[in-house]
């Protein structure tokens, strides 16, 4: 993986939806999302043409239950515009959707999200004749799903009979994500009359919308279906429209409550954002659940909507892992899933999880995700075991990961550190803290087992910790903090950002213990009042790049947006450290933005400054629902308990947050051991479980 100058956003965009337009291949502004790769360091190619801007998804509501998706902004119509329609993996079915009612349109007055997968909208409109004040007296009300339906109800409040004719324009181009956000979605397709409903047919397929009850005229050419109703005084009408690709089934989500491995969990307490949050985002992970096609029973997050719909191995790896609170059947179906993605046979990527390059920012050149899903591999079993993962998937589990590891100390050679895997590549601080805790959780695994490689992972760990704190550590008139990287020439890259926090991600070994971190602890507290201190807390989580840095950017997906998934490693391992009080500003930070979003966290927002009275700016192209931005809500709130359990010593160990800054917190339905768990925090920083497995014992 040869890299010259890192690639501009828009050659990125070209590159990826010229050769990639399903929408698991679409890119959101940050990163190539993946298709099932040929290689882990897929080469940066030129531009064949300059994008369109991309279209905007900040404003829009996006009801998620894929492969479904349906998205809209808040007036309710869907027009055709931008990003609006009904898809299905990836195509948009339907892109427009109009309702009038007596020939006018309704007043939007109200838009709100009821599920992940579900939105609502309502309307007004005075029909009364004139003279009789201001008060609507005709409510319009839409509820929209992600599986294709749409319930139009028209609600009368007037005094007299009304006969309200009811309108609906419809029309498709059938496009994929790809080409929308490229700006080549195309025209709409002519559509005919058919059972009462329309059909549209292109090159790609044909789709059809039907209704109940039936339209009393269709107009093909128009793209029209139309009714006439009689509404007593209080009476209400509805219709039900229908979106389905020709041939096809009514769409059934993957996150169904039935077939999720996700628990119900729920929190209650003293701060009401707290189980609103819970909430919102067990159901936005439910939502963005996905089947191996080969595979029905192993399911594994999508790492976005709209942009990224598909498996992108480091995202899904990174979201099982925070959500294993939750169960370890999410983790399990994800580690099959990607075990079999791993590059087979001899050769120096051999054992390694393929995935695409992420741009890393102006400091230094886009990184191999590749690498990072390799290392968390390992660490996601190791810590599922503890959570309770059953001996035997763990055992059919762990080839891969000793393949993963194998990989890892012959990538590293007799040299110390794990190198970007281009020829000539730096050596990262994050890329060392992950390699450190796979090789530590990777060793205890294998003991576990008595599998042999465990004492030499140990030692390398052992001679990584030594050097790094020799190599990576910047002492200048601007203060001491860990080098963001080393240079080929061995050149320290000093920027602060971030990607530091993960020198506090240290892993879950057995009897609640952590693994010992690649930082002693001066420099450990350090780090704390860093990642503590205004150029990264911006008030709302931390900052990716700090704002005295060359190249800050508050919107910069690298170089200055809060990215919440680290933010939430922060404040674990702020918290596992003892740093409580920059612990619990990152998380007051991230709780009020939560908020501020309706507590449907995006996968970043601009690191703006926090100021009285204000909110986080969003992202213009950020996704919402993100895998991983739902699993750090869970991460966040189950760092309050400090759960640490241990399944196969069957013990659990609670650290919780003594300070208790969000005062008492009650979290139900988790699981631990297989079964559900449940702990209260009180306000004195007092943890206690209130339900656990038969047999599991409260360690010390």
């Amino acid at each position: 993986m040869h890299q010259q100058a890192p690639p501009s956003l828009a050659d990125d965009l070209a590159a990826a939806l010229a050769d990639a337009p399903r929408a698991d291949r679409v890119l959101r502004p940050t990163a190539v999302a993946p298709r099932a790769p040929r290689s882990p360091q897929r080469e940066h190619h030129p531009a064949r043409h300059r994008l369109a801007e991309l279209p905007p998804t900040h404003t829009l509501l996006i009801c998620v239950a894929l492969p479904g998706l349906a998205i809209s902004a808040e007036q309710g119509q869907q027009t055709g515009s931008g990003l609006e329609g009904f898809y299905r993996a990836g195509r948009r079915l339907l892109s427009r959707c109009q309702v009038r009612v007596a020939g006018r349109e309704p007043l939007a007055v109200q838009a709100r999200m009821q599920a992940a997968d579900r939105a609502r909208f309502v309307g007004t409109l005075r029909v009364s004749p004139q003279g009789r004040g201001p008060d609507p007296d005709v409510v319009v009300e839409r509820t929209r799903c992600a599986d294709g339906t749409e319930r139009i109800t028209l609600h009368s409040a007037a005094l007299r009979p009304l006969r309200l004719p009811l309108e609906v324009a419809l029309g498709t181009d059938l496009a994929t994500l790809g080409a929308i956000a490229s700006g080549r979605a195309g025209p709409e397709l002519p559509a005919v009359v058919r059972d009462g409903g329309l059909r549209w047919s292109g090159a790609e397929g044909s789709v059809s919308v039907t209704a109940a009850p039936p339209p009393t005229e269709a107009l093909a050419s128009a793209g029209l279906l139309r009714w006439e109703f009689d509404l007593p005084p209080g009476g209400s009408a509805s219709v039900e429209l229908r979106v389905r690709p020709d041939g096809s089934a009514p769409l059934r989500a993957v996150g169904s409550a039935a077939t999720s491995p996700l628990a119900p969990a729920c929190a209650t307490g003293d701060d009401p954002r707290v189980p609103a949050l819970l909430r919102t985002s067990v159901d936005d992970l439910r939502a963005l659940l996905l089947r191996d096609a080969a595979h029905p029973a192993d399911l594994h997050l999508a790492a976005g909507a709209p942009w990224r719909c598909g498996l992108a191995p480091a995202e899904a790896l990174a979201a099982a892992r925070m959500a294993l609170p939750l169960g370890t059947g999410l983790a399990a179906g994800t580690l099959r899933t990607l075990a079999r993605t791993q590059i087979a046979g001899p050769g120096p990527k051999s054992g390694m999880i393929p995935g695409p390059r992420r741009d890393a920012g102006p400091h230094l050149p886009p990184g191999c995700t590749g690498t990072e899903a390799t290392l968390l591999f390992p660490v996601l079993l190791a810590e599922a075991r503890r959570w309770g993962l059953p001996e035997r998937e763990t055992e059919e589990l762990l080839p891969a990961a000793e393949r993963c590891l194998t990989w890892l100390r012959t990538t590293v050679g007799d040299g110390v550190y794990l190198p970007d895997p281009q020829p000539g590549g730096a050596v990262r601080c994050e890329t060392q803290a992950h390699a450190h805790r796979a090789a530590l959780l990777g060793a205890d695994l294998l003991d576990a087992y008595g599998r042999p490689g465990g004492t030499g992972l140990r030692q390398w760990a052992q001679a990584l910790r030594g050097a790094f704190r020799d190599d990576f550590w910047i002492d200048d008139p601007r203060g001491d903090r860990p080098a963001a990287a080393r240079a080929p020439d061995g050149r320290l890259v000093p920027h602060l950002g971030a990607p530091v926090a993960h020198l506090l991600d240290t892993g879950l070994l057995g009897g609640g213990g952590l693994a010992p971190g690649l930082l002693d602890q001066v420099r450990t507290e350090r780090l704390a009042r860093l990642l503590g201190g205004p150029d990264l807390d911006s008030g709302w989580g931390l900052r990716g790049l700090g704002v005295k840095e060359a190249g800050h950017n508050p919107f910069g997906h690298r170089t200055g947006a809060v990215r919440v998934h680290e933010t939430a490693l922060a404040v674990a391992g702020l918290a596992a450290a003892g740093y409580e009080k920059e612990a619990a500003s990152l998380l007051r930070g991230v709780l009020a933005a939560a908020e501020a979003f309706g507590h449907r966290l995006p996968e970043m927002y601009a690191g703006e400054p926090r100021t009285e009275g204000g909110a986080p700016l969003p992202h213009p192209a950020a996704c919402r629902p993100a895998a991983t931005a739902a699993a750090s809500a869970v991460l966040l709130l189950t760092t309050l308990a400090g759960i640490r359990p241990d399944a196969p010593a069957r013990t659990v160990t609670l650290r919780p947050v003594r300070s208790a800054p969000l005062g008492e917190v009650v979290l139900t339905g988790l699981r631990v051991a297989g079964a559900p768990f449940a702990v209260r925090v009180g306000r004195l920083g007092l943890a206690m479980v209130e339900e656990a497995a038969d047999g599991l014992q409260l360690g010390v």
